[in-house]
């Protein structure tokens, strides 16, 4: 399920971001893919969305609803400590925004990788709270 064309200029963008994290590769468009980069770096081993945004500045809860298919289809990826999802998300002034996709959260993050400590973090799939930083299973009481 695609948002029509490939965000071209977003992806052309995103390259050099990629690289200052490791080795990437980039994978042709059709209509099973469901990562756009590969980063390969000591660990973790990234795959990232890049898709364009609309409305760059929406909260977290809109952001997960609007790019619900898309995390849908990261989320497909195995989950490992070494291997990780992401959205990166660019606007048409070229402002962006990074987010690791969980299993059951949305996580910003910055270009780096690295989780923004500004309270960012919003768990939004069947009212699950966002226990990982925790260390709480969801299962969980």
């Amino acid at each position: 399920m695609s948002r029509g064309p490939r965000p071209h200029k977003a992806l052309e963008e995103a390259i050099p971001i990629a690289k200052a994290r490791g080795i990437i590769q980039v994978t042709l468009s059709g209509p099973e893919r469901i990562f756009d980069i590969a980063i390969v770096s000591k660990i973790p081993l990234v795959f990232a969305r890049v898709m364009f945004a609309p409305k760059i500045l929406a909260d977290i809860l809109e952001l997960a609803e609007y790019y619900k298919p898309e995390i849908a289809e990261l989320r497909l990826i195995a989950k490992d400590p070494a291997v990780v999802a992401e959205l990166w998300i660019r606007s048409k002034h070229g402002t962006w925004r990074f987010f690791l996709v969980t299993p059951s959260t949305l996580v910003e993050i910055d270009r780096e990788g690295k989780r923004i400590v500004s309270g960012q973090t919003i768990a939004y799939l069947a009212g699950v709270a966002a226990r990982e930083q925790e260390g709480v299973s969801s299962s969980s009481p």
